[in-house]
């Protein structure tokens, strides 16, 4: 399983990005997809995550009417468009899937991607 991260980069504070994961190595359209970020001198934290189906979606209370989390299983990809951007939200950005999908949200994560640096400043 290869997870690969991008659209990450710097942004005034309430600008916009998108961020793409390419999946390739599993039947995408099967997982569960999830995205983290993980801040300077902070722990990793859950972000959203997306069912394998893309008909049910969970998000961490501080982004909820900011960030959507969608998929395109006919291209292997999971995005997260994150508008309303805060200085908060600078870290590095990861996603994730879990080796198996029977619940949702998935309690674990088990292939993470490189992640891409979100950076939010003025």
């Amino acid at each position: 399983v290869q997870l690969q991260a991008s659209g990450g980069g710097l942004v005034q504070p309430g600008g916009s990005l998108r961020l793409s994961c390419a999946a390739s190595g599993m039947r995408f359209a099967l997982y569960n997809m999830g995205w983290y970020r993980q801040a300077p001198g902070k722990e990793r934290e859950f972000v959203a995550s997306i069912s394998w189906g893309g008909g049910s979606t969970d998000y961490v209370d501080s982004v909820k009417g900011r960030f959507t989390i969608s998929r395109d299983n006919a291209k292997n990809t999971v995005y997260l468009q994150m508008n309303s951007l805060k200085p908060e939200g600078t870290a590095v950005y990861y996603c994730a899937t879990p080796k198996v999908s029977s619940r949702f949200p998935p309690p674990t994560y088990d292939y993470w991607g490189q992640g891409t640096q979100v950076t939010v400043s003025s």
